[in-house]
């Protein structure tokens, strides 16, 4: 039997904010944004670029203890890693749309990371892990 992760909900404020965050700043492709009507919500998903793993659903918050969690639904702890192969690039092109970050990049042992917001407070870490060394 195999098992993966498919789905991560994060509360947002706004779909269409949260939405042009990630895909203009981010550059996430939108996977889906259908209305439904029974619930009268949207069901929203975003992904990185090429990823055919785990996706983000944008789920606005609709009462008010689901807006309390929007920005804090880790605590103030890193809350999503964002993998890349280039983080240079990455980092570079995020600082040019304005994405903040909280914590500059550090060549660490396990590879190069720093700490950015996203649109609600949210912290992330956009991570380039080494390559195991060869034996």
């Amino acid at each position: 039997m195999a098992q993966r992760l498919s789905l991560v909900a994060i509360v947002v404020d706004n779909y269409d904010e949260a939405i042009s965050f990630y895909t203009e700043k981010l550059g996430f492709e939108l996977v889906e944004d259908t209305y439904q009507p029974e619930q009268d919500k949207r069901w929203v998903v975003v992904s990185p670029k090429g990823e055919n793993g785990t996706s983000l659903l944008l789920a606005q918050a609709s009462n008010p203890e689901q807006s309390k969690a929007v920005g804090a639904q880790s605590g103030g702890r890193v809350f999503l890693f964002l993998e890349t192969d280039d983080f240079w690039h990455d980092y570079n092109a995020y600082v040019e749309k304005g994405i903040e970050f909280v914590r500059p990049p550090v060549e660490a042992e396990y590879g190069t990371v720093a700490v950015f917001k996203d649109c609600h407070g949210n912290l992330w870490d956009l991570i380039q892990y080494n390559k195991p060394k060869s034996a």
